[in-house]
């Protein structure tokens, strides 16, 4: 419906009231709905995992359609990535959200920063779901805000080019509301209290959930040692109760993302429970280290399996896990994705050491010979040393092709003394088509990167306290940051506005006509940034 038949509709809603509605203004009510479109997080919900689930095709049709988002911690993160994103390119189209659970951990909890180990209080990122669609939401009423402001003008100065033009934009707005990726870390407990949670996540606004195959109570950041697996049915059992917690709340289309740690994991809790040779329980439990056993020779305690006939020791440590072979990740990451694909999951999550697109696409290959459609998310980590990383496979790639590498210390190539060199360049540019050929070459769908807001924080703190301590004092603050939001055309160098001032004087008016006491009159200091 048109912005004008909104209006002609609520005005006739009004006038059906009476008397004691008029003063209430039509055109005002429509525009208060129109910035707060979305009523509910589960209204969020459904409306992301739609997009998600076209971009899904999309990038089925054509790898170039891959997906991108960065980590947000805070809703004003979110918030300021999405109106960049909108300024910059003009639609939010394939550009979502990632809540990382470190973050949460680091950044979120009453405790104080902690590790990625699940520790932090769990509610705390529903919580961060919420607060993010708020300031999204928040974003679309002070865009729309400023939208019906030009419009008045326009109507005021008799232009009535310039009000259909305005018209039009506000017919075919686009919301900054985008989806949202939302990481549940290893479900937080036994599969119900992993669908209780994904429930909170889900009314929070979030149509995609990633979970992965590790111990809950054992967890550790995917980029740390001492990872230890669940078998398969645990995890599955925690994936059907996701997708549970999804259709229970209507949102029939949600995403389950299934994340392995599989390849950098060398431990278990358990031995998988067979029913029958060859079943998924049995294939975990062949890449157990094990050693022959002879039945007069059983020590006292241990623990044996029997395989193909014999008794067998799995190599059990003094925390009482159990390992697994050495050299079996690959294949260990292999079943899983496979069985995760299987039985309910939408999308891969892989965690890697490196990121090296061989790697990767070696791996996706495999898993789809059985699931050709097999898509991942990937994490663009900052844990990775990516200058190091490329340079390195450069300098192994020209040493393979018998090219001169002498000039290069392999183990040094991190050093700014390369920085101007061929090599440095040809890493750089492989840095920078990394998405684009690992999409087409890898199967990844989606691009994220999981902290990158922590450390832009921490490079502009550090960057401004340099300089406002040091000797350029004020001069610190000036150049380096308002100027440059004056000359960027970041919105919030007016952060009046953006905190909502504008939205709220719009209200007091629409409430008490003349009598409104507004905060953006001529003697607010703001003005000083209208040029």
């Amino acid at each position: 419906m048109t912005y004008q038949n909104q209006t002609l509709t609520t005005g006739e809603l009004i006038a059906g009231n009476g008397p004691s509605w008029a003063g209430i203004d039509a055109e005002s009510v429509t525009r208060m709905r129109l910035q707060n479109r979305f009523k509910t997080g589960l209204d969020i919900a459904k409306y992301t995992a739609k997009i998600m689930r076209e971009d899904m095709a999309a990038y089925d049709a054509d790898p170039a359609n891959y997906t991108q988002s960065l980590g947000c911690w805070h809703g004003f993160i979110g918030q300021q990535k999405l109106i960049s994103i909108k300024k910059h390119f003009g639609t939010t189209k394939r550009r979502y959200l990632y809540l990382s659970g470190w973050m949460v951990a680091a950044l979120r909890s009453e405790f104080g920063p902690l590790p990625d180990q699940s520790m932090h209080e769990k509610t705390s990122v529903p919580a961060l779901i919420e607060e993010l669609y708020t300031f999204l939401k928040q974003a679309d009423a002070r865009e729309l805000g400023m939208i019906f402001r030009d419009l008045d003008k326009a109507r005021e100065s008799g232009n009535e080019v310039e009000v259909a033009r305005i018209a039009h934009t506000i017919d075919n707005y686009e919301t900054h509301v985008v989806p949202i990726i939302a990481d549940i870390d290893a479900g937080f407990g036994n599969a119900e209290a992993t669908y209780l949670l994904a429930k909170k996540f889900i009314e929070a606004g979030a149509c995609c959930i990633q979970i992965e195959n590790q111990v809950s109570d054992e967890k550790q950041c995917g980029h740390q040692d001492g990872k230890v697996t669940v078998p398969h049915e645990d995890f599955l059992a925690k994936i059907r109760a996701v997708r549970y917690a999804f259709l229970e709340l209507g949102v029939d289309d949600g995403i389950i993302v299934a994340r392995t740690d599989s390849l950098g994991a060398g431990l278990t809790k358990q031995i998988a429970f067979v029913r029958e040779k060859g079943d998924i329980a049995d294939q975990y439990n062949s890449f157990l280290d094990v050693e022959d056993v002879d039945a007069n020779n059983v020590g006292h305690g241990d623990v044996l399996i029997a395989r193909d006939g014999k008794l067998v020791r799995p190599k059990r440590l003094p925390s009482n896990l159990f390992q697994f072979r050495s050299g079996t990740g690959e294949d260990r990451c292999v079943l899983d994705c496979i069985t995760s694909l299987e039985n309910g999951a939408d999308l891969l999550w892989i965690e890697t050491e490196k990121p090296h697109i061989g790697q990767i696409g070696g791996m996706v290959s495999r898993i789809r010979e059985v699931i050709p459609n097999a898509k991942l998310v990937y994490n663009n980590s900052p844990s990775f040393n990516w200058t190091l990383n490329f340079r390195q496979q450069v300098f192994d790639a020209w040493t393979a092709a018998g090219k001169d590498v002498s000039a290069y210390d392999r183990a040094r190539l991190m050093s700014v003394d390369y920085d101007a060199t061929e090599l440095a360049a040809e890493a750089d540019e492989r840095i920078r088509t990394f998405q684009k050929d690992a999409a087409a070459q890898a199967g990844i769908f989606h691009h994220l990167i999981t902290l990158p807001t922590y450390h832009t924080a921490a490079l502009s703190t550090d960057n401004l306290a340099k300089e406002y301590f040091g000797e350029a004092g004020m001069l610190g603050y000036v150049a380096g940051v308002q100027r440059k939001e004056i000359r960027e055309g970041i919105a919030c160098v007016k952060h009046q506005n953006m905190s909502g001032s504008d939205i709220g004087d719009d209200h007091k008016e629409y409430f008490a006509g003349e009598a409104a006491l507004k905060a953006g009159g001529v003697h607010n200091t703001m003005n000083q940034f209208a040029a």
